[in-house]
């Protein structure tokens, strides 16, 4: 099951820019983008950002969204350094002609 969550920050020149970030399998996958016509890139979080993932999960708990056991490995997983891995459908490399 893949759970995403999403919100925005803003970056050292109050530009704001959209975080969004992907449990799945066993990681988070942190991507952001600025702007709706702009492409998601690869997001290295900070620790406002992991502390916003499980705050944003702890909310989601109490509604029965996520159960406590997603809840407490979402905690361990954005204890994990680094932006995550990409995989699946949508970062599939395209093939060199």
């Amino acid at each position: 099951m893949s759970i995403e969550f999403g919100w925005w920050n803003k970056d050292a020149d109050g530009r704001k820019y959209q975080v969004n970030a992907v449990v799945h399998g066993g990681n988070i996958e942190w991507t952001r983008h600025q702007g709706h016509h702009t492409p998601w890139e690869e997001h290295v979080p900070n620790d406002e950002d992991r502390e916003r993932l499980i705050y944003e999960a702890e909310k989601r708990v109490p509604r029965r969204l996520i159960s406590q056991k997603q809840f407490e490995e979402i905690k361990r997983l954005s204890e994990n350094i680094g932006a995550g891995g990409l995989s699946g459908r949508r970062f599939r490399s395209s093939p060199e002609f």
